[in-house]
């Protein structure tokens, strides 16, 4: 009956890369890391099968986190998005449960199977699909969301997960299997009881995590909200202001070319237009847009920055509210970063382009020296290790929401925040 046990070794190894590919975030496209993932962990499952085959789950258990553990851990970092607590966490998490199934199968069916691998076999080949099942319709959502918001913190949760597993392993293997040495049993069945309830502290404490940044990015929104409206406010004050005062100029304008003085009239009408535009802060004909530029533009002359504008739209019909979202969220993060520069190197420049293929929105500041984001990654939300982390995965998600892209990255002493939107967003 060893066929039983060889076969359901194989369904456990096949199951724990499932498990773990569902809950892991990879650098490379689905097709790719299914590619590679196949040829890495096919040649890992057929060492360990081998090994099984020819010297027997005794010798096997012993060694299978050199043969097995040790190849998938620096397979997986290396093709992982995460190389931190996190890619530590999934990893181990992902193995920890599968050993625990094994484990629990493997117990059973010694004491109540008479060993002979029937119901390690029908355990396994329920409890896998369970598992992955509640993993899809339970945990991989939130989890995914998790690992995007919540970069800090993983070390000591991955940390106890490692331990759990090193633990699981060695009890249950050394000196021999767990089920030669009847005497450790109940202590190795409280840590198989002890295990669930430790993942589900980790879980709700991450949870808490989520609906703790969840929170604060929909405080976030409604501020940027508010001081949308507020400039807004005062561009229509401002709009109200010149009405009344435009009276006032057709008289004088009136009275001067009544009087011939063209060239006298032509100054004064400059001088209205500069007012004008002193008033208004005209950046573009969006007014939605114009008002967030306004704003900010404000709070960067206030700070002593130089501020450089390059507005290239026109009167385009443009997804004004996710627009102003993406805006507001990369003007903030820079007047964050500048505010923590001496004033002589307070500078901020911002270009926005629309043409007949996309819209392209950059914006440049100042940033510390020691600040380096490689381009493609999204800079830590914890505001001691980064100037910009906080609100970029809004300002992503805003930007793929029309179907755009979002990259930042530094360079030559500057954080540059790049958001490009194709053009049929708008039709």
């Amino acid at each position: 009956m060893t066929i039983l046990r060889d076969l359901s070794m194989l369904w456990s190894l096949f199951h724990i890369l499932i498990l773990f590919m569902m809950l892991y975030r990879s650098r490379y496209s689905r097709r790719r890391t299914i590619l590679l993932t196949g040829i890495s962990m096919g040649l890992v499952i057929l060492l360990n099968m081998t090994g099984l085959v020819q010297y027997g789950a005794r010798i096997m258990g012993k060694v299978f986190i050199l043969t097995c553990t040790l190849p998938s851990l620096i397979f997986f970092w290396f093709i992982s998005k995460d190389k931190n607590g996190r890619f530590l966490f999934t990893f181990c998490l992902a193995d920890t449960v599968a050993l625990w199934v094994i484990l629990v199968t493997n117990i059973a069916d010694y004491y109540f199977g008479g060993g002979q691998y029937v119901l390690m076999f029908i355990g396994r080949l329920v409890l896998f699909p369970l598992l992955e099942w509640g993993a899809v319709r339970y945990i991989r959502k939130p989890y995914m969301e998790l690992q995007e918001a919540v970069p800090n913190g993983w070390g000591i949760f991955a940390g106890m997960t490692a331990l759990y597993y090193i633990l699981l392993a060695v009890m249950g293997n050394f000196p021999e299997i767990i089920t030669a040495r009847k005497q450790e049993l109940p202590a190795f069945l409280l840590v198989l009881v002890l295990m669930p309830m430790t993942y589900a502290i980790i879980f709700v404490s991450l949870y808490r995590q989520l609906l703790l940044y969840q929170r604060q990015q929909v405080e976030r929104i409604l501020q940027e909200q508010k001081n949308t409206l507020e400039a807004q406010l005062k561009n229509q004050q401002s709009i109200r202001r010149m009405k009344h005062d435009m009276k006032g100029h057709t008289v004088t304008l009136s009275g001067l070319l009544a009087a011939g003085q063209i060239r006298e009239a032509q100054t004064y009408l400059k001088g209205v237009e500069e007012e004008i535009d002193t008033l208004l802060g005209q950046y573009c004909s969006n007014p939605y847009i114009n008002a967030v530029f306004t704003h900010y533009v404000g709070k960067f002359e206030e700070m002593g920055a130089i501020c450089k504008m390059d507005i290239q739209i026109g009167e385009e019909v443009l997804p004004h509210m996710e627009l102003c979202q993406i805006l507001s969220n990369e003007l903030e993060n820079a007047c964050d970063a500048l505010k923590g520069l001496p004033v002589d190197q307070r500078e901020i420049s911002v270009l926005m382009k629309y043409n007949r293929v996309y819209l392209l929105t950059r914006i440049r500041n100042r940033c510390r020296n020691d600040l380096n984001v490689a381009r493609g990654t999204i800079p830590s939300t914890d505001k001691k290790g980064y100037d910009h982390g906080f609100g970029l995965i809004t300002i992503k998600e805003a930007a793929e929401s029309l179907g755009g892209d979002m990259v930042c990255y530094t360079e030559n002493g500057l954080f540059v925040l790049e958001v490009m939107i194709p053009i049929k967003s708008f039709s």
